[in-house]
């Protein structure tokens, strides 16, 4: 089409809306901050192993699901390392307070059998619930690559759809206890009891249902693949050299300037980073005041606290599924509260190497912390934020673990080295508003003020990532579409990639 585009960002949205416009004869250029790229598809080299920065359990990349169709459309599938979790237990919680494990199967009958096990009494409601939130999910034109009606909207006249997460699973569900372990995902979200959506609940747990896969060897893999498709088709991805300033004069982008000093110009441009983020790039005039406050006033969701650990050899055994920790039932709604003693739990896993044989060589432990935990420290830089910081890091690194030894009772003989990171290092790292990890909050009784369209009043500048839409691995690639169709016309993509598949 002998159109430029510039893509400020290299995450997982700037990659997936690139690698897209470059196979439809775009020359896309995309320019990233960080040394490497990926955005949360990062990893970094800690004791002689790789850890990925985020944990990454993707949905939709199973046979016939919308990330895979996505890939397939891109050409890339034989180029992904993937290994998909175990059927029969995909995932395994533990409540503290009782001291009470449950087994998610795979697939509606697996999930629905496997909770009946403990709950027979629910075994229709279960079925009932399990079909309402996949009745949710089949509304949704994009999340299931169908060409739209009309205006691109997340959004239906359903009851269910835009009542609260937690409401809507007591619509269905008596059993309280029950009630707390299908809001097991919600970490995973930044749910919230009487705010989030149901809609994001339902598409989030109907992803998991119909299965999960984890990378193999890492998840950087899959941003060397996405800029692989951009360099093939005659763009480029360069590293180390973010965008610092952006011109705009009349609703317009004029330019854009690099902190090498490179000065670009371009028949549109792509912000993949956070919108609040953007705004610093530019002078107050580019955009109306009342649109830079309403994106000041989102809400962001929870950040994390991290440990990233090396086992000592042959010391704890690889487990092919992601483990959860909740402390309380009443409290699996609350991990964005600051009125909570911290840890309320925590997401496990342990990633699969290449020949991944009996026993895990590292573990990924990940647990939901606001940012205010951190905000004394939110004026320091890293490596500069001094010996107080690093003591609190390493006391809530020792809860972490307290709970790790709570489920795997002698975990900590298995420790050969560990590295930490806080909302600050998300922060920092990702240039993400408060260390956020699912973008901006989703509220049902205000819904319209975390929609931020893709579409934004400087002309040829667009908005893509996981504060538009849905986040996540596979809420971001579907925004992508979005972004791309701005540019190309609606339902052009879609139709591309339903052809693709025959």
């Amino acid at each position: 089409m002998n159109q430029n585009v510039i893509i400020i960002g290299a995450g997982l949205g700037g990659l997936f809306t690139g690698a897209i416009l470059s196979k439809e004869g775009f020359k896309v250029t995309i320019f990233e901050k960080n040394a490497i790229i990926g955005g949360g598809l990062q990893t970094f080299q800690r004791f002689g192993e790789h850890f990925d920065t985020g944990m990454h359990v993707i949905g939709g990349l199973q046979p016939g699901g919308n990330i895979w169709k996505i890939c397939r459309y891109l050409g890339i599938l034989d180029k992904i390392k993937v290994r998909d979790v175990d059927e029969k237990c995909t995932d395994r919680l533990y409540f503290s307070e009782d001291k009470t494990y449950y087994i998610i199967g795979k697939g509606r009958d697996g999930f629905i059998s496997s909770l009946t096990k403990q709950f027979p009494k629910e075994k229709e409601n279960l079925e009932q619930y399990v079909d309402a939130i996949m009745a949710i999910s089949d509304k949704v034109d994009l999340f299931n690559l169908r060409p739209s009606q009309g205006q691109v909207s997340l959004f239906t006249g359903s009851d269910d759809f835009l009542m609260s997460a937690d409401a809507f699973i007591a619509k269905y569900i008596s059993d309280e206890r029950l009630r707390s372990v299908l809001a097991y995902m919600n970490p995973l979200y930044g749910g919230k009891a009487h705010e989030t959506p149901a809609y994001i609940h339902a598409i989030i747990s109907t992803l998991y249902i119909n299965g999960a896969s984890r990378f193999v060897g890492g998840s950087r893999q899959f941003a060397d693949v996405l800029a692989n498709v951009i360099k093939q088709n005659g763009g480029d991805v360069f590293a180390n050299d973010g965008v610092e300033w952006i011109e705009v004069n009349d609703r317009k982008v004029d330019f854009a300037r690099t902190k090498s000093g490179k000065q670009l110009t371009a028949d549109y441009y792509i912000s993949d980073v956070h919108p609040c983020t953007l705004l610093k790039l530019m002078d107050e005039k580019a955009f109306p005041k009342s649109y830079r406050e309403r994106l000041e006033m989102i809400p962001n969701t929870h950040s994390a606290f991290s440990l990233y650990i090396k086992l000592k050899p042959n010391s704890f055994p690889y487990i092919n599924h992601s483990e959860y920790y909740m402390t309380k039932y009443a409290d699996v709604w609350n991990f964005s509260r600051t009125d909570r003693p911290w840890p309320l739990g925590f997401l496990m896993m342990t990633p699969p190497n290449e020949n991944q044989g009996e026993y895990a060589t590292k573990i990924l432990v990940t647990a939901p912390m606001p940012f205010q935990m951190v905000k004394k420290w939110e004026n320091t830089t890293v490596g500069h934020r001094g010996a107080e910081y690093e003591k609190w890091k390493e006391e809530r690194a020792n809860e972490l673990l307290a709970q790790m030894e709570e489920m795997y009772p002698g975990f900590s003989n298995a420790i050969e080295a560990m590295n930490t990171s806080s909302p600050l290092s998300i922060r920092d790292f990702y240039g993400v508003k408060e260390g956020s990890i699912c973008g901006f909050a989703k509220n049902c009784q205000n819904i319209t003020l975390s929609q931020v369209p893709v579409v934004t009043k400087v002309h040829n500048l667009l908005l893509t990532g996981q504060n538009n839409n849905l986040h996540g691995f596979c809420g971001v690639p579907l925004t992508a579409i979005n972004t791309c169709e701005a540019i190309l016309g609606m339902n052009y993509v879609i139709n591309k990639i339903n052809e693709c598949i025959g």
